[in-house]
């Protein structure tokens, strides 16, 4: 089991990264997350990483800019239907807090807004993982956890107007679920989106 490497970055681009140790290349991939918080080409840095065999994919390794995002995709590859590189789609669809309070809120709507992940295997997500972490060992504080009550006709009337204001769709809910509580109305939930955005 190769645990980390530490190399010469050699070419980064989507869900791919090159790194030279020793004169020795090795390929891997990466999530846009790890991606964007990686040093430029010609640069020395240390990935963490996660090592595949399998009779259909070969060999296949697995790079993560931090051990909470590691950690994130151990737990993912553990729920029914979700492969490795299924767990690297969605740790590039979502930045890894909003994964987690997601998960732990059982936001499955949220998780399922990621592109190629459909509605059932979000679903197993927050079921089967829900219990499995907690927002303290991903260090997020308790105001990250999203309010589990919310008036559900709010949250769509204030997404369908802050997509049509022009933002983006997946932003849009992303956004509007974090301000949605139990007694927020529409109005109430984009005026707290747009002030965040600087609108």
């Amino acid at each position: 089991m190769i645990a980390f490497l530490v190399g010469t970055i050699e070419e980064k681009r989507e869900n791919l990264l090159t790194l030279d140790v020793n004169g020795v290349g090795y390929e891997l991939i990466i999530s846009n997350n790890t991606l964007v918080s990686l040093p430029m080409e010609g640069e020395t840095t240390k990935v963490l990483t996660y090592l595949q065999v399998s009779e259909n994919t070969g060999v296949c390794l697995y790079g993560f800019a931090t051990a909470e995002e590691k950690a994130m995709f151990l737990k993912l590859i553990t729920v029914s239907g979700i492969g490795p590189k299924m767990a690297i789609t969605i740790l590039s669809g979502m930045k890894l807090s909003d994964l987690v309070v997601a998960i732990v809120g059982g936001d499955s709507t949220l998780i399922s807004k990621i592109k190629g992940l459909g509605k059932k295997s979000a679903e197993r997500i927050c079921l089967e993982l829900k219990d499995k972490i907690s927002t303290t060992s991903f260090n997020l504080d308790n105001s990250s956890v999203l309010d589990t009550n919310y008036d559900a006709n709010a949250l769509n009337d204030a997404v369908e107007t802050l997509i049509n204001l022009g933002v983006n769709k997946n932003e849009a809910y992303r956004l509007a679920r974090s301000k949605a509580t139990d007694d927020a109305t529409a109005e109430e939930i984009i005026l707290k989106v747009l002030k965040d955005l600087g609108r």
